[in-house]
């Protein structure tokens, strides 16, 4: 079993905080084994990965880093509660609400939250 500690995406958030992206393991990690290590923490498949990523991007958030954190932070957020909701393989939105939680995960930002 894997260590909970190297697992936590808080840990990785902190990095964002200490400046060290360069230094990050996940972060820098190829596309497709950051795809692999985020579907093993929050069972979300491909599509949904390449949404969120889009949507970030399309949001304004351009750095690669700033994208992979804030995809994280966003799954972290959400994992929780929907992975208690559905007992399936992957994480599930429904029509529509993974735009829906994007955009309020953006908006709890911008207040602090």
């Amino acid at each position: 079993m894997k260590s909970q500690k190297a697992n936590d995406v808080r840990h990785l958030i902190n990095l964002k905080r200490q400046n060290t992206f360069d230094t990050s393991k996940y972060l820098n990690m190829p596309d497709l084994q950051f795809f692999n290590w985020c579907n093993q923490q929050f069972r979300v498949n491909r599509g949904i990965y390449n949404t969120i990523d889009q949507w970030f991007y399309e949001y304004g958030i351009i750095s690669i880093y700033s994208r992979r954190i804030q995809l994280l932070a966003f799954l972290d957020s959400v994992k929780g509660e929907l992975n208690e909701l559905h007992s399936s393989k992957f994480i599930r939105f429904g029509h529509g609400g993974l735009t829906k939680r994007l955009n309020d995960f953006m908006k709890d930002k911008g207040k602090g939250v």
